[in-house]
């Protein structure tokens, strides 16, 4: 989303180039695919660091080091991110602008655990994360055409990512 100083600035150059070459180019606020991009790659951006804070908070509680959440950013992408724990991980991906894609990903190591078993968790469905944009260029998120917000988003994923993860 576009602070409210970075929009008057662009209103402010889009004129001056109105002055200069005769040709208005304003997009920010106007255009529905660039508000999609920008928010939704502030969504991840937000999700990733309450991620960190409430994994850091989780690792700090537990008694052992063994299960800690780790998470780590995803190579050349702008802002995806995974959770990692016990050979379980939680993507959380930008599937196209306005669509944030949560998927959980099991690694098989353990030749006793099959891959049928893994994929009949509670977990192994994707979760998406929609975003709808107000007549005025206000973006909020839904999942399931229901508005969340991202503390539940986090404390929902974080709680089925340990409880899917354990030992």
């Amino acid at each position: 989303m576009v602070s409210k100083s970075e929009w008057i600035k662009e209103l402010a150059q889009a004129e001056n180039h109105l002055e200069e070459s005769g040709v208005f180019e304003q997009g920010s606020p106007l255009d529905p695919q660039r508000v999609l991009v920008e928010n939704t790659l502030k969504l991840l951006s937000q999700l990733k660091q309450e991620f960190i804070e409430s994994a850091t908070g989780f690792n700090q509680w537990k008694t052992s080091p063994a299960g800690r959440i780790k998470v780590y950013g995803i190579a050349k992408t702008h802002s995806d991110f995974m959770l990692f724990r016990n050979g379980f991980k939680m993507i959380f991906s930008m599937k196209e602008a306005g669509e944030v894609s949560i998927r959980y990903n099991f690694m098989v190591s353990n030749p006793l655990v099959t891959t049928e078993v893994a994929h009949n968790t509670a977990s192994s469905e994707e979760h998406v994360l929609k975003a709808q944009i107000s007549p005025f260029g206000d973006v909020t998120w839904v999942f399931q055409s229901q508005v969340v917000t991202i503390q539940s988003i986090v404390r929902y994923h974080l709680t089925l990512f340990v409880k899917e993860s354990s030992q």
